[in-house]
C-alpha cells in the first residue's frame, strides 16, 4: 500500500494530498530510510516515523486497511510507539 493512502486511511490527515504534502517535506522515513515520493510502499511490521503537528510520531504498521472507516477500526491498523523512550 502507498503511505500517504496508509495515512490517509489511517485518519491521521484529512486528506491524500495533505498526506503528499507532509511526505513532500522530505522529513518522512520507512524503516530509517528517508521517503523519497508519496507512492513509497509500506508493509505490515514497517515503521514510519513523520512530522505531525509539531511533533514525531512514530508508528508501526499492523495492518493494511480496504478504506476509510471509522476512527476505531483505523486505530487498529497502527501501533504509536514512543519516540522519546529509552529502552532499558
Amino acid at each position: 500500500m502507498r503511505i500517504d493512502r496508509y495515512l490517509h486511511c489511517i485518519r491521521l490527515v484529512k486528506s491524500r494530498t495533505l498526506a503528499q504534502a507532509i511526505i513532500g517535506q522530505g522529513m518522512t522515513r520507512i524503516d530509517g530510510r528517508r521517503v523519497a515520493k508519496p507512492s513509497e510502499p509500506i508493509r505490515i511490521g514497517s515503521i514510519i516515523a513523520l512530522p505531525l503537528h509539531d511533533q514525531v510520531r512514530v508508528l508501526r504498521v499492523l495492518a493494511l486497511p480496504d478504506r476509510r472507516g471509522p476512527a476505531a477500526a483505523a486505530r487498529c491498523a497502527y501501533e504509536e510507539i514512543d519516540a522519546g523512550a529509552q529502552p532499558s
